[in-house]
């Protein structure tokens, strides 16, 4: 029988007859492309360096939209029976990921603890819960604060020295405002949770605790957080009426409708590219504090998977996650670097070096917190975008507004304390 096989094979050969290709694992692996820039071709770039260094691994990335796009279509795609091994989600869907049992921890996947203590503290706040590690980090942010030197030139600013206090915030953005040209502004449609976090933090207040159960949206200082937000239009004039629109404003900025916005690292490389005027990159400035909330997602590995799967799956993201992959998406987005690691490469040494706004976001996260989450994150967070929206555009008192989303908060919370 040996021998009729060898007779076989050698046949076919001899006949130029393709022979079965290697046996591959495939991982379908959904993606976020939720800020500017060409971050398809990126991705696609990675994953072509990883499918050459491992040829029996086969990825197909699907690109779903922003964040909650792409959770609403991973999990379709679970609840139908179509494959789906890994994603990049919110950092903040964890806790509805788990509750849903929906995801594995890295720890039941590798026992290389040097590797999951290699990112940054502040970036794995959002992935570690109850003494697990759930997510991990790569598509990832901070807020800060974009601002056109030409502008402060022209102001009779320094341009060397942005607002590093609410209080220069305002007297700045009054300087900066002219014309057609505001002085600020914070995008508050999208994501207004995330820029009202930093507000709140830089006013002294966590809006929520560190276990996912408790949110202190009618408390003092976070409600005198939202009229700060709205005392920038309304009292200062140095931001426009009612809602600043998220996916416009770096185009706003591009052409000069703002001297100063406030938005997520992400877009660096894409306003570096096109800004027709010199710009800088500054931390956000404090009132009580400094900070900012992290922002961005995790790659999470799902639990109905093969242990093939999931060895393939955990080799994917330890190669993205790498230091030479994670200076190279770092330098090609604007996203950090998740590692101190990928800031001691040869690339993103030197980039930083001919470009230091580079390391802005990396180094707020000295005073970072981790982003809003909670259980029940969806319904929670879309309670308090309501609130901040409602008080913007004046349809409702700030603390009437955060009071009837803490109530809401507290109803669907309450089942989980």
């Amino acid at each position: 029988m040996k021998h009729l096989r060898t007779l076989g094979l050698s046949t076919a050969l001899a006949a130029g007859m393709a022979l079965p290709a290697a046996a591959e694992t495939e991982l379908t692996m959904y993606y976020p492309i939720a800020v500017g820039g060409a971050l398809t071709e990126v991705v696609d770039g990675i994953v072509a360096d990883f499918q050459a260094e491992n040829p029996d691994i086969k990825v197909n990335a699907i690109y779903s939209g922003n964040y909650d796009d792409t959770r609403v279509r991973a999990l379709s795609a679970l609840n139908s029976g179509e494959p789906a091994q890994l994603a990049v989600m919110f950092s903040i869907d964890a806790y509805d990921l788990i509750e849903q049992d929906l995801i594995l921890p890295f720890d039941d996947l590798t026992d290389d603890t040097a590797w999951l203590d290699s990112f940054y503290p502040a970036l794995m706040a959002n992935g570690k819960i109850e003494g697990q590690t759930w997510g991990i980090p790569f598509q990832r942010s901070t807020i800060v604060a974009y601002y056109n030197k030409d502008m402060f030139r022209d102001a009779g600013l320094d341009p060397e020295s942005p607002p590093t206090t609410w209080d220069e915030m305002i007297s700045m953005g009054k300087a900066l405002t002219k014309d057609d040209t505001y002085g600020l502004m914070i995008p508050s449609t999208g994501y207004p949770y995330w820029m009202f976090q930093a507000l709140a933090i830089q006013n002294g207040k966590e809006v929520m605790s560190n276990d996912g159960l408790t949110t202190n949206f009618s408390d003092d200082a976070v409600v005198d957080t939202l009229k700060f937000w709205q005392s920038l239009s309304a009292e200062h004039g140095i931001m426009p009426t009612g809602t600043v629109e998220w996916g416009t404003l770096r185009q706003a900025f591009l052409e000069g409708q703002t001297a100063m916005m406030w938005h997520s690292t992400g877009n660096l490389t894409a306003v570096k590219k096109n800004a027709s005027f010199d710009f800088g990159v500054a931390e956000l400035p404090a009132n009580v504090r400094k900070g900012s909330p992290t922002g961005g997602g995790n790659f999470y590995v799902f639990k109905d998977t093969s242990a093939e799967e999931q060895a393939a799956a955990l080799k994917l993201i330890q190669f993205m996650t790498a230091p030479e992959q994670a200076a190279e998406w770092s330098i090609a987005t604007g996203y950090m670097g998740v590692s101190p690691a990928a800031y001691e490469t040869d690339a993103l040494k030197a980039y930083t070096a001919e470009f230091p706004p580079a390391l802005v976001a990396r180094n707020q996260l000295e005073n970072a917190v981790a982003e809003f989450s909670t259980f029940e994150t969806a319904r929670v967070r879309d309670g308090l975008n309501n609130a901040i929206q409602s008080a913007l555009t004046g349809a409702k008192e700030p603390a009437a507004a955060l009071g009837e989303a803490q109530e809401a908060a507290d109803r669907l919370l309450k089942a989980y304390r």
